[in-house]
C-alpha cells in the first residue's frame, strides 16, 4: 500500500540507527526484521528492542512501481514483478547477513487486488525464499494505527488515522474518551489483530475504519485522461469524497464539539512531502518533518503551491521530483478532502508506517519492549 519517503529513522519512535553487519550479528539483543511491498514501493527495517522503542539496525527503501497500470489492466505487469524481485532479493540477502529469525513480511493492496497476485506470491517464495503474507485490509488499518500511537497527545478524546497509500487509504476513527490521558498510547499500541473488525479496543473504541480502494496511483490513473491540473485536482476530491460514504463518522462525528478534541495523524509520502515543503527544507530531512503539527491552513497554502507550480514546476522541484510530481497532486486531493470534513486546528505528521507497526506489535508480544510509553514530541 505504502507511498512514503525512504526511512533515516531517529529516537524513540523508529529508533535511532546504528551500525549493521558484523556488529548487528553479534548483538546480544534479538532481531526483528518487517518488510512492507506496496503498490509503488518496497521497503525493509531491521531493527532490535531498546526500552519501550526500537533502535534500526538496517533499513531498505527501493520504488518498484509494482502496481503501474493496475487500475487499466487488473494484473501486475511484468515490468513490475521484475523490479519488484530485484528488490527482495537485496531484502533476503540482508536478513541471511544480519541472521533475522524474528520477522513478518507483508504485501498489501496491489497484490489483494491483481489477478496474478497469487502466482507472484509463488514466484517471490520459489526465487527469493521470502514468504510474503498479503495482509486483509483490516490487519492494514490496525498496524498504521499501532504505528502511529507515538504521537498520539494526551488531550486527544478522538483519533482519525489517515494512511495514504498508493493503492489505497485507510482511515480508523478512534474513541478515547473512556481512557485515562497517561493510558491512551499504550491502548493503541495494545490493538491486537481482529480488535479492528470487531470494533473493539482495551479501554477505547474503534468507532469505525474503511479501506478506501483509491491511494495515491490508483486514484492519479483513475483521472489520467484529464489535462487540465486544476480540474483533475478536483475530481480527485470528489471521487474521493464519495468513497466515504460507507464510513459512520463522514455522517456522525461532524459536531464542532467533538471535531474541537479531535487529533488527525496523517502517514504516508504525500503528509510528509507537504510537511518537508512548509518547513522549506531543500533536502528531506525525518528528524525536522516527523511528528511535526502542521496546521491546516499551511497544509492548504503548500497545495495551492503546488497547484501554482503545475505539472512541469513540481517535476524540477527539488523536495517533489519527477517521479512523484503526480502522485503528489493524488494524495493532496485526499488529505485537503480529509480536512475539509473534518476540520481541525492542525495534523499530526507521521513519517512512520506499516513497518514500525509490525516491529511494535512483534516486540509488544514477545514481551521485549519496556511497559512505559511516552508521547513522541
Amino acid at each position: 500500500m505504502t507511498d512514503r519517503h525512504s526511512h533515516n529513522p531517529r529516537g524513540k519512535s523508529g529508533g535511532k540507527r546504528r551500525a549493521g553487519g558484523r556488529n548487528a550479528v553479534l548483538s546480544r539483543k534479538p532481531l526483528y526484521a518487517a518488510l512492507d511491498l506496496g503498490t509503488n514501493s518496497c521497503r525493509m527495517l531491521i531493527a532490535e528492542p531498546d526500552g519501550a522503542h526500537f533502535n534500526i539496525v538496517d533499513a531498505f527503501s527501493k520504488s518498484v512501481r509494482l502496481g503501474l497500470d493496475l487500475e487499466r489492466t487488473g494484473a501486475l505487469s511484468n515490468a513490475g514483478i521484475n523490479r519488484t524481485l530485484q528488490a527482495l532479493h537485496v531484502c533476503s540477502r540482508k536478513l541471511r547477513k544480519l541472521g533475522v529469525t524474528n520477522s513478518r513480511l507483508i504485501a498489501t493492496e496491489a497484490c489483494r487486488r491483481a489477478k496474478n497476485g497469487e502466482q507472484f506470491m509463488s514466484r517471490i517464495r520459489n526465487e527469493t525464499g521470502l514468504n510474503l503474507e498479503v495482509i486483509n485490509t483490516a490487519e492494514e488499518a490496525r498496524l498504521a494505527v499501532v504505528s502511529c500511537s507515538p504521537l498520539l497527545e494526551q488531550v486527544a478524546e478522538h483519533v482519525l488515522v489517515v494512511d495514504i497509500g498508493g493503492g489505497s487509504t485507510e482511515l480508523v476513527w478512534v474513541d478515547l474518551t473512556e481512557v485515562a490521558p497517561v493510558d491512551k498510547i499504550k491502548a493503541m499500541i495494545n490493538l491486537r489483530p481482529g480488535d479492528i473488525a470487531a470494533a473493539k479496543l482495551p479501554g477505547a473504541r474503534v468507532v469505525d475504519w474503511i479501506s478506501v480502494p483509491l491511494g495515491v496511483a490508483t486514484l492519479m490513473q483513475r483521472f489520467s485522461d484529464v489535462q487540465e491540473d486544476g480540474a483533475k485536482f478536483a475530481l480527485m476530491a470528489c471521487h474521493f469524497e464519495e468513497a466515504l460514504e460507507a464510513f459512520t463518522p463522514y455522517h456522525d462525528l461532524v459536531d464542532p464539539a467533538i471535531l474541537s478534541k479531535l487529533q488527525v495523524i496523517g502517514t504516508s509520502g504525500t503528509v510528509t512531502t507537504l510537511g518537508a515543503m512548509h518547513l522549506g527544507l531543500r533536502r528531506y530531512d525525518r528528524n525536522k518533518v516527523d511528528g511535526l503539527r502542521m496546521r491546516a491552513q499551511d497544509v492548504n497554502v503548500v497545495i495551492e503551491r503546488f497547484l501554482e507550480l503545475g505539472p512541469e514546476g513540481r517535476r524540477r522541484e527539488p523536495g517533489i521530483g519527477n517521479d512523484r510530481a503526480d502522485l503528489i497532486m493524488s494524495g493532496s486531493a485526499i488529505l485537503q478532502t480529509l480536512l475539509r470534513i473534518w476540520p481541525t486546528e492542525s495534523v499530526r505528521v507521521a513519517d512512520r508506517g506499516l513497518r514500525e507497526g509490525m516491529l511494535f506489535s512483534m516486540m509488544n508480544a514477545d514481551g521485549v519492549l519496556e511497559n512505559r510509553f511516552e508521547n513522541d514530541g
